[in-house]
Formats: structure tokens, C-alpha cells, sequence
């Protein structure tokens, strides 16, 4: 039987970066216990679902705003409704002030995985970016949480940022892959509307430069070891993460907090981007079905091992259509895709037009 995964959002932040669009609110002690109850309270309600888990995510906004013991109490919390044994633990976290303290509880507790907004390794693009912390901040963070316990570390970067060159690029992937870390996440920057970033009309590279940068990240990374499973996410075999597949997997989660989103049996829902509705008296709003072979199409064509044809039948008692099947075969010559009897997959340049791709592909019917 599958297991689902948790997610727990964070909605802490001190302050906020200029192109940041997730929903956060500056903390102090009573919010964050008040949060800290509600969170463990929907986790007690949620444990009707008789549903055990083998993930769990602690993401944001910064969770580690939420301190050592807090963190404790929810996880404690999880292990009760939904066992959690064997499972993995991860907790976003800012390589920038004291993290001692907070790594060494978290992982006295259970989180096994560390995912650091590292976005940069260079000094300049971190200040163009409005980041607080340095490349030195990063190698303490890294030094800190193996010290904690935790061996299992992530790192974020970001490409087509401002300032950013195919040089600078490599600067950083430099930095990343000589951290001994076991999983990189690379994504493009998008900037928002209603971002500081949007405002000020912030200039990127092109769409040619970001397909570069892309490109190059995806080439270097191979050649350090860290292999492309999913658009933006590298691993060292065996070190992917557990939790975001399940997304890309189409698997049950459950989200924990306002702006938080769940998929269970067949059904999509969220909390509300409000902290004092979620404080207060805390519902989910139905966003419609999920799991549809539309659906898991196009959340399969994310990952490098595509739509694989065994499990697609496997899922739905069916076979891909033959006019799915049809216009793939008309795209593989392009050098965006790959097929063959197994799977339909994208390749690295396949992944920067993916949207384009897989809409298509789906205008025929799976």
C-alpha cells in the first residue's frame, strides 16, 4: 500500500526577497505558537484518513523561524496520526544566523534532510537577488547541520537571474557540486506580478540565454555525478527526494497550512492564503478531481523516465491512445523527445518547451 506524503507550510518570513511570491507573514512568539497548535491540531483531525506516510516537509516562508521545539512538537505530532517510520524528514531552511541550535533539536527529532536556499554562489548576484546570506554563510549552514546529524543535504539555486552569465553560472555550479551534497534543485526565475521585482521591471537574461544557462546546468551537473530525474531537480542516484515525487508521481499528499495544498482519494483541496482564518477556524477549499490520466500525463513528462507505458496501464486499466502515440511519433525526430516501446520522454531540450510539448501532445487525447 502507498504512503502519502506531509507537507507543512511555513508561513514565517523576516523579511521578504524582491521577486518571493509565496504567501508570508513576519513572526513573533505567540503566532508562532498559536500556529505551531493549529498545525498540530489539523494533523490530529487529518488522522481520520487512516492513511500512514512516509514523507514529511517542512517548506515556507522559513521554517526554522518556527524554533527546535515547535518543529519537535509537530513532528511528534505526524508520528503519532501517521507513524512516519523509516521516513524522510526534510526542513527548508536559510543558510544565514545561528542554526546550531535549531539543526541540532530537528534532527534529534527525526529531520534527516536539509534543503538550503543557496540561489547563488556568487556574492554579487546574492545581493542583486536581495538575499542576506553569503557563499561562507552557506559552507557554515552545510557544516553546522552535518554536525547536527544531518548528512542529507539539498541545495536551491536559481538561473536567468539577474546579472547572471554563462561564467557566473559556472561559478556557482562550481560551489554547489563541491559542497559533498547529495541533491541539487535548479530553477529558472520567474518573476511575478506583485513582486518588488515586477514592479521595478527588473532585467533577465533573453529567452536564448536562459535556454543556455539551462542547458549548461544540466551538462555540468551530469558531469559532477548529479543526475537530471526530474525538469530542475539533480540527485546522486538514490538521493532523490522522496517527497516531491510524489507529486510528480500524481500521489497523495497532504498540505497542512494556509496556502497549502492536498490531494487525497481522487480529490484536490487547499487552506486559504490567510493565517488568521487558519488560526481561527481552519477549512479547505475543493479544488476539483485529480489523478486524471490528462493530469498524470503531464505531471510523468516532468520527470526524465517520461510517461512510462506499463505503469500508465497499470494505473488506468488502459493503453495510451494511438493518436497520443501518433503525434509523439511525429516529434521524434525534433531531438525533444525520446520514444519507444517503453516510455515517451523529454530530453533536456524538450524540458524548456515542455508546456508547448505536452499541451500538444494532449490536444489528441491520452
Amino acid at each position: 500500500m502507498r504512503q502519502i506524503g506531509i507537507y507543512i507550510h511555513v508561513p514565517f518570513c523576516t523579511s521578504k526577497c524582491g521577486y518571493c511570491d509565496f504567501y508570508s507573514v513576519a513572526p513573533n512568539p505567540n503566532l508562532i505558537g498559536s500556529y505551531t497548535g493549529a498545525v498540530c491540531s489539523e494533523l490530529s483531525r487529518w488522522s481520520h484518513l487512516n492513511k500512514a506516510a512516509d514523507t514529511l516537509y517542512f517548506g515556507g516562508g522559513t521554517p526554522t523561524l518556527l524554533g527546535g521545539k515547535n518543529i519537535e512538537k509537530i513532528i511528534n505530532t505526524a508520528k503519532t496520526h501517521f507513524g512516519l517510520e523509516k521516513a524522510e524528514i526534510t526542513l527548508e531552511a536559510n543558510p544565514c544566523g545561528d542554526l546550531e541550535e535549531i539543526l541540532k533539536t530537528a534532527a534529534s527529532c527525526g529531520v534527516n534532510r536539509l534543503s538550503l536556499g543557496v540561489q547563488s554562489g556568487v556574492s554579487g548576484e546574492l545581493k542583486a537577488l536581495t538575499r542576506r546570506h553569503t557563499p561562507e554563510d552557506v559552507l557554515n549552514a552545510i557544516g553546522t547541520a552535518r554536525k547536527a546529524g544531518i548528512k542529507n543535504i539539498s541545495a536551491d539555486i536559481m538561473l536567468g537571474i539577474p546579472r547572471q552569465t554563462p561564467q557566473s553560472l559556472e561559478k556557482t555550479l562550481q560551489f554547489v557540486t563541491g559542497l559533498n551534497i547529495r541533491h541539487i534543485s535548479a530553477y529558472m526565475l520567474k518573476i511575478e506580478p506583485g513582486t518588488p521585482f515586477y514592479s521595478a521591471n527588473i532585467s533577465l537574461p533573453d529567452e536564448n540565454e536562459a535556454a543556455e544557462l539551462y542547458l549548461n546546468t544540466v551538462k555540468l551537473l551530469e558531469s559532477a555525478g548529479f543526475c537530471q530525474y526530474e525538469i530542475s531537480n539533480f540527485a546522486i542516484p538514490g538521493f532523490e527526494s522522496k517527497h516531491n515525487l510524489k507529486y510528480w508521481n500524481c500521489e497523495e499528499y497532504l498540505g497542512i497550512g494556509p496556502a497549502a495544498h492536498s490531494f487525497i482519494s481522487g480529490q484536490r483541496f487547499y487552506y486559504e492564503r490567510n493565517l488568521e482564518k487558519f488560526l481561527k477556524s481552519p477549512q479547505t477549499i475543493p479544488d476539483g478531481e485529480g489523478g486524471s490520466p490528462d493530469e498524470y500525463a503531464v505531471l510523468r513528462l516532468r520527470l526524465k523516465d517520461g510517461l512510462v507505458f506499463s505503469l500508465f496501464r497499470e494505473r488506468f486499466s488502459r493503453d495510451v491512445s494511438e493518436r497520443f502515440l501518433n503525434q509523439a511519433e511525429a516529434l521524434e525526430g525534433s531531438g525533444l523527445i525520446v520514444l519507444d516501446s517503453q516510455k515517451i520522454a523529454l530530453t533536456p531540450e524538450g524540458f524548456l518547451v515542455s508546456n508547448r510539448i505536452i499541451t500538444h501532445l494532449l490536444e489528441y487525447g491520452i
